[in-house]
């Protein structure tokens, strides 16, 4: 099997198997070694005091499009650490679409890039993560 179908079939197991990105609407729109796509809707119940989406929804989403990133290889691999910076505000009903990119990856350990942008391409965050494999096959 080549790269790009392990990655999709990691992505293909690893959704089927994530209950909260499922609950949250969080699709998985293109995946591949070392790189995949989320998407989200902003619903009401994710808006805060403010009215604005509460952050860690926007997290959310990129972190899900990270794990699906770091998971392509068919190997288990989770978070080590991560941060975010929120440039812009979002309301409800705003579609969101977060594309993760590896940065590097040496030995079981990795770091990605998280962009989460509107569906008109305005920036609304930015994240980066810190991957560790667990060394346990995916597939």
């Amino acid at each position: 099997m080549d790269a790009a179908e392990t990655a999709r079939r990691c992505a293909d197991a690893m959704y089927a198997a994530d209950l909260a990105s499922q609950q949250l609407g969080i699709t998985i729109s293109e995946v591949g070694p070392g790189r995949a796509t989320a998407a989200m809707t902003v619903t009401d119940v994710m808006v805060n005091g403010h009215g604005i989406c509460h952050g860690g929804y926007v997290f959310t989403l990129a972190d899900t499009a990270f794990a699906f990133a770091c998971n392509t290889y068919d190997e288990r691999t989770v978070a080590a650490g991560a941060d975010v910076t929120f440039l812009e505000p979002v309301r409800a009903g705003t579609d969101l679409v977060a594309t993760a990119t590896e940065r590097a990856r040496r030995g079981r350990s990795g770091v990605y890039d998280v962009t989460v942008r509107t569906a008109g391409g305005v920036t609304v965050a930015e994240f980066r993560g810190r991957s560790r494999s667990l060394g346990e096959p995916m597939l």
